[in-house]
């Protein structure tokens, strides 16, 4: 038996690649360019495109563990974190894959080989599943492996035919499953007890043979192929003669330390695994660079770390915890994923400052849920509550209800959707991801892309189209579109945007104003200035001096995106860019606004750069290869299995098919003009280059000197000298209230021969001038001190707003309330107002009809009085 989970893992990849399989990395826990899924959540993922056959590789045969995630979307387990044996909402899937090379004898022959005689599984504790019309495997089984007839059970359901999502690829399936014991409660797949925990499946061999599209149909994949998947938790569960996968290795050593952390003495408490399993799927994720926030994958995120944070204040955690357990972590699997000490800093960070979030509202929140709980009549929790908890204390659905659980209750969700529905609208926009393909025209034609190194070139038209019709011609004048064989035209991609130019036929022009792509085809947009045929020779020219702006600002947020690194750390990634003629914008992942400082630093850091002059290398490697040198992959691009890696020095090296300068000297200045947060967890830098910033440095220059003139200073001294007029505007600002204060005590103390008896009380009743609304309340109070005893009831008409104030010494506030009195007043003046017994405020819209209110307050007295 295997002692660790690190050998069990080492010893799968390795027996694979001793068979031929290439030995491929676990991908991101973001899916590259596949709208169809929240997280990956199987080790085929990344190969989807090959068993489609849009992509090929230089291997046929491949071995991974890949890490997955299965916390949102379909594919979500977290409720029964924490509650089963075997469920996670992080897990790494050990898997081997066949593309077009073999198929289900040999998958079966390996998966046998591994299990029985690498691993020492005795063949009397195995049984295995097919799918019912799956003959062919069957007899495998039978015939070939020699497992007994009774021991081979066929399943008719979709749990024996596998599918990724909704749509690709799929097919039949056969699962190995382990026998626990007698002693364990639980029958074999397919009968009334197989919801127990005797017989667990540990391999799925899964057969692909079609791929399913979104009406149903199911087309066979060009080549039949192989996806197998096995939870490394699970084996290891198996090996170290343990029955949860919560006493593994791994986990138990999480657990412990989690236990220390929060100061838990029972290590069996149910809230220690919830602890354990989500610093695992919290730490990956950041790593991979999602970051918290209310919508998408960052939204999962969030609901994670706030599951594990409520479940150590459970057991009593005095202090925020979660991101101390981050070390733990990386002791028990940072040897397989080096990543995870490279961005320690950023994980502790990031966990560090949602917890802080959290904690100052879970206090605030758990009463809130206690009283209604101590309220109930039922068993149920009002969703109006549910909402108040998501809404006012960030408690996510799940989280309350994970809660309601525990105390044997249920959730209204019923209830809680209705009043979550403007806001589950828009999570529900957020988590689509695109999945709207794109609806462009489609072409069979495939164009040479030839403007690394020209900028203009002989080609031939191939295809055409008007209004989204191929066409043999296009007319003079008609706009349309040009697909040539071979094109110095970059089409839009990676944030680069199209080339423009002209296409010169023997019969005019064709003037490009933009460049897609159409598959594999480059495709030119624009108007004929005479008619292109189908088959025309043409030369085609770039408008030579838009490219080399647009180049100046691609190669900048190459060199923009290794300082961002440098400076903010490893966790900064690219979260989409647009490089244009004019500026360039770069989106990138990071949890906290950038200070001047760190700005400053980061554009004279690319500046920098700039001035080394550094000269820029392209070179085409496996996409492996390149990854193992460091390169850069940018988020959301899909890369062949040969790629384009551009370096610059020593200083930046990403993989990348735009349009770049020779040197970084070539870009001549950089200058940031904007920093913002676009997102939760998302940034935006927008900047210039090369004239433009020369222009934008020239128009600071030029605003400083005239900022200099208006103040009476010199260029060199302006700020000291802005600072001065600033300190001496707030003095007069505070003479001229001091001013005013005066004048209006002075007004108040005149207006008190104004005031008339009413009943024996003294009543004063007017309507200011040359007062200033904040001044009201102030004089109100001088004018009581005043009166000792009586009734204010001041109006101030600015503009077209209306304020009153209404004022009762203490000793009439039994017989006259100015909440009352004020808003009687309002209401004639399209207001309402109130406030206290003895004083009250109130506005209005109305300031025509002051006068007349102010005027009725005697008529009104009267009847108080």
């Amino acid at each position: 038996m295997f002692k660790t989970t690190a050998e069990i893992r080492n010893t799968f990849l390795d027996y694979f690649a001793q068979h031929g399989h290439q030995k491929v990395s676990s991908s991101s826990l973001v899916p590259a360019d596949d709208p169809t899924l929240l997280f990956t959540n199987a080790g085929m993922n990344q190969f989807k495109d090959v068993f489609l056959g849009a992509d090929k590789r230089s291997y046929s045969r491949a071995v991974s563990s890949q890490r997955c995630v299965r916390a949102g979307g379909k594919h979500n387990d977290l409720e029964n974190v924490g509650y089963t044996a075997r469920h996670h909402t992080f897990f790494e899937m050990l898997g081997n894959f066949s593309f077009g090379d073999y198929f289900k004898l040999d998958a079966i022959k390996f998966s046998w080989e591994f299990l029985t005689e690498h691993l020492g599984l005795p063949k009397e504790k195995l049984l295995v599943t097919v799918y019912s019309e799956d003959d062919e495997a069957f007899d495998i089984w039978a015939k070939e492996i020699g497992v007994p007839q009774e021991k081979i059970i066929r399943i008719s359901t979709s749990d024996n035919f596998w599918s990724m999502g909704d749509t690709g690829p799929c097919g039949p399936c056969s699962e190995i499953f382990y026998d626990h014991g007698e002693h364990i409660w639980g029958g074999p797949p397919g009968s009334p007890e197989e919801d127990g925990d005797r017989f667990i499946e540990i391999w799925n061999l899964v057969f692909m043979q079609f791929n399913r599209q979104a009406d149903g149909t199911m087309d066979p994949l060009p080549k039949p192929s192989i996806d197998t998947g096995m939870g490394l938790e699970r084996i290891s569960a198996i090996l170290q003669n343990v029955h949860s996968n919560y006493e593994i290795d791994i986990f138990q050593n999480l657990i412990k330390d989690a236990a220390e952390i929060v100061g838990s003495n029972d290590l069996t408490d149910k809230s220690l695994r919830v602890i354990a399993d989500h610093i695992r799927s919290c730490g990956f994720l950041i790593c991979d660079g999602v970051m918290p926030s209310n919508e998408g994958r960052g939204y999962v995120l969030r609901r994670i770390i706030r599951r594990a944070v409520r479940h150590g204040y459970k057991l009593g955690a005095k202090d925020i915890f979660f991101y101390r357990l981050y070390n733990s972590l990386i002791e028990q699997m940072g040897d397989a994923y080096p990543e995870l000490k490279q961005l320690q800093t950023t994980v502790e960070k990031v966990l560090r400052i949602e917890e802080e979030q959290f904690s100052r509202t879970l206090e605030r929140g758990m009463q809130l849920l206690n009283d209604a709980i101590e309220q109930l009549d039922g068993d149920t929790i009002a969703g109006e509550t549910v909402f108040k908890l998501y809404d006012t204390y960030g408690f996510p659905a799940d989280l309350t209800n994970d809660i309601a659980r525990e105390k044997e209750l249920k959730i209204d969700e019923a209830g809680f959707e209705a009043a979550m529905q403007q806001q589950r609208q828009r999570a529900q926009q957020a988590s689509n991801f695109g999945a709207d393909y794109n609806e462009m025209l489609k072409s069979d034609q495939q164009s040479e892309f030839t403007g690394y190194d020209n900028e203009q070139g002989q080609a031939n038209v191939l295809e055409l189209f008007v209004e989204g019709q191929s066409v043999q011609a296009i007319s003079a004048g008609q706009e349309g579109i040009v697909v040539l064989d071979n094109t110095p035209f970059y089409a839009e991609s990676g944030g680069q945007v199209g080339d423009s130019g002209t296409l010169k036929t023997a019969a005019g022009l064709f003037t490009v104003k933009d460049t897609v792509k159409l598959g594999k085809a480059i495709a030119h947009k624009g108007q004929a200035g005479a008619e292109i045929k189908v088959g025309d020779s043409v030369e085609a020219t770039i408008s030579a001096n838009r490219r080399q702006a647009i180049k100046l600002n691609h190669s900048a947020t190459h060199l923009l995106h290794a300082a961002l690194k440098q400076i903010l750390g490893d966790h900064v990634n690219q979260k989409g860019s647009l490089v244009e003629a004019e500026r360039l914008r770069f989106d990138f992942s990071h949890f906290e606004a950038i200070n001047k400082v760190q700005l400053q630093q980061i554009e004279n850091m690319v500046n920098e750069q700039i001035r080394q002059n550094h000269s820029l290398t392209t070179q085409l490697m496996e996409l492996e290869a390149a990854k193992a040198s460091g390169a850069q992959a940018l988020f959301g691009e899909k890369y062949d299995d040969e790629v384009r890696v551009v370096t610059m020095g020593n200083f930046s090296v990403e993989l990348c098919g735009g349009t770049h300068v020779k040197r970084t000297g070539d870009i001549g200045l950089f200058r940031i003009t904007s920093e913002g947060g676009i997102a939760a967890g998302v940034r935006r830098i927008e900047a210039v280059t090369g004239e433009a910033a020369l222009h934008y440095s020239q128009q600071q220059t030029q605003q400083i000197g005239e900022l200099a003139s208006m103040v009476k200073s010199d260029t060199s001294h302006v700020a000291e000298r802005i600072q001065q007029v600033l300190e001496q505007s707030k003095s007069l600002e505070k003479e001229l209230a001091q001013l005013k204060q005066k004048m209006a005590s002075q007004a108040g103390a005149d207006m008190l021969s104004q005031a008339v008896e009413i009943n024996g009380v003294k009543v004063l009743a007017a309507v200011l001038e040359g007062v200033e609304a904040k001044s009201l309340r102030d004089m109100c109070d001088s004018l009581k001190g005043k009166m000792g005893s009586g009734v204010l009831m001041l109006g101030l008409a600015n503009g077209d707003k209306v304020n009153l104030i209404a004022g009762v010494t203490k000793d009439l506030t039994s017989k006259v309330k100015a909440g009352e009195l004020v808003n009687f007043v309002a209401q004639q003046v399209g207001g309402k107002g109130g406030g206290r017994p003895d004083m009250a405020q109130a506005g209005g819209t109305q300031p025509q009809n002051l006068k007349a209110a102010i005027e009725s307050v005697a008529g009104w007295l009267e009847n108080q009085l």
